[in-house]
């Protein structure tokens, strides 16, 4: 094991025994194939299954997998127009396991996300039972300031120019406090206990860079 993957090993444990403490189900992965085994086995066979719009989650290369085995899954991403789009992420929240990615996780064990629909949030908050979070240790913030700047000043502009939006932060790289119609951090969430609704939310680390 290098240098490098040993720290990043370090860093996942250390962030999974904090959310442990927090009262989430955290589990260390050393790489996206096990953590996309490991959500396979977290959910079961027949289940329904609603995804967060996340560059993490389409690094797992799990979507396939839900779309060709016996799951019944709310697909966002087939969809002719974007009302389709609305209405599927809309019944997805009825869904039995709701998997998405984060913006970034303190070392005080909260999870960090601004959206633009809300949608995802709307999983976090009161959504499917199941909630699967899957992050890289390149998430691990030291708190909870560091987190919203993290997010203000890379990965809303990144997001924002992978989709083509005309906001501002594609030009100048960061937050610009805009009021455009396609701002896509309108909304802002901070969970600090996994024990949601009877139900601990499980969060997967992988000790690697995954995702913005």
């Amino acid at each position: 094991m290098d240098f490098n993957k040993k720290i990043a090993v370090k860093k996942a444990n250390e962030i999974v025994e904090i959310l442990n403490k927090n009262g989430y189900n955290a589990i260390h992965t050393s790489s996206l194939l096990e953590a996309k085994n490991t959500i396979l086995n977290l959910i079961p066979i027949n289940s329904s299954i609603s995804v967060g719009g996340s560059v993490t989650i389409t690094e797992l290369n799990i979507l396939d997998e839900f779309r060709n085995s016996n799951y019944n899954f709310f697909d966002r991403y087939n969809q002719p127009d974007f009302d389709s789009i609305i209405k599927v992420m809309k019944d997805g929240l009825l869904a039995d396991y709701f998997i998405t990615g984060t913006n970034a996780i303190t070392k005080n064990g909260e999870l960090v996300q601004i959206d633009g629909l809300g949608n995802r949030i709307s999983a976090f908050l009161y959504g499917p039972k199941n909630l699967i979070v899957v992050a890289g240790v390149n998430k691990i913030v030291e708190n909870l300031q560091d987190g919203i700047k993290r997010i203000k000043e890379y990965v809303a502009p990144i997001n924002a120019k992978r989709l083509n939006y005309q906001t501002p932060c594609t030009l100048t790289a960061k937050c610009e406090n805009c009021l455009s119609p396609q701002k896509i951090c309108n909304m802002t969430t901070v969970i600090k206990s996994g024990e949601r609704m009877g139900r601990k939310i499980n969060v997967i680390i992988i000790s690697e860079e995954v995702g913005y």
